[in-house]
């Protein structure tokens, strides 16, 4: 009976409680599943995460916007043509250029829903690099499909200097190359949506002319020019 109870109390532990140990148990709490220890630095964390992606939205969102106004209108590059060119006068004296030169220009749009509007049209005129005068024209509208004449003329002196043996040569010949460089400011008409204009956009036209004198016998040929927008 002694060695029973005897036995029974070998079997148990009857010392000092076992406590947790404090560090284990703070660092348990800490790597909980919360979203930071810093409720500030929570949030704004969570305040960056919603505007990226409101920005990100909104950048998908216009491109498609982009991308289908695109395809409807499927906008074409304007045509500049010069079609006719008098010049009665192209003297150089002493460094000095009297000039009097009249074009006539053909711009048309090919666009079937986009009218455009020329709000800037400056024109230099240029020799042998030189450019001896410039034109501002009257800001239009052109509709869509629509072709417009325009006429330019330059009449006056300037002083350059260029090569006065290739002014010889062009003399003697009767054909002069004059460069046309033109600086546009424009805006397109989106008609078949409630007529919305859409932004300044600026263009840049080449044209490089081989100018009869008159009187010489040469004919003008017509001329297509280069346009970029920038």
């Amino acid at each position: 009976m002694g060695d029973s109870k005897q036995g029974n109390l070998n079997g148990a532990y009857y010392g000092p409680s076992v406590l947790p140990q404090r560090d284990t148990y703070h660092r348990r709490r800490s790597s909980g599943g919360g979203c930071c220890c810093n409720p500030f630095t929570c949030l704004c964390k969570c305040v960056f995460n919603l505007i990226f992606k409101l920005i990100l939205t909104a950048i998908v969102i216009l491109g498609l916007v982009v991308l289908v106004l695109w395809l409807i209108f499927r906008p074409n590059p304007v045509k500049f043509h010069i079609t006719d060119a008098s010049l009665t006068q192209f003297d150089l004296a002493n460094s000095t250029l009297k000039y009097n030169l009249a074009l006539n220009a053909s711009v048309r749009n090919p666009n079937s829903r986009i009218g455009i509007y020329y709000d800037v049209l400056q024109i230099d005129a240029f020799y042998e690099d030189q450019r001896f005068s410039t034109v501002n024209l009257t800001p239009f509208y052109q509709g869509h499909k629509n072709t417009s004449d325009l006429q330019m003329v330059f009449k006056g002196q300037q002083v350059i200097v260029v090569d006065s043996a290739q002014y010889a040569t062009d003399k003697s010949a009767g054909v002069f190359e004059v460069d046309l460089r033109m600086r546009l400011r424009v805006r397109f008409r989106l008609i078949q949506l409630l007529k919305i204009r859409v932004g300044k956009f600026r263009g840049k036209v080449d044209c490089d002319l081989k100018v009869p004198v008159s009187g010489s016998g040469v004919a003008f040929a017509a001329k297509r020019c280069d346009i970029d927008y920038v």
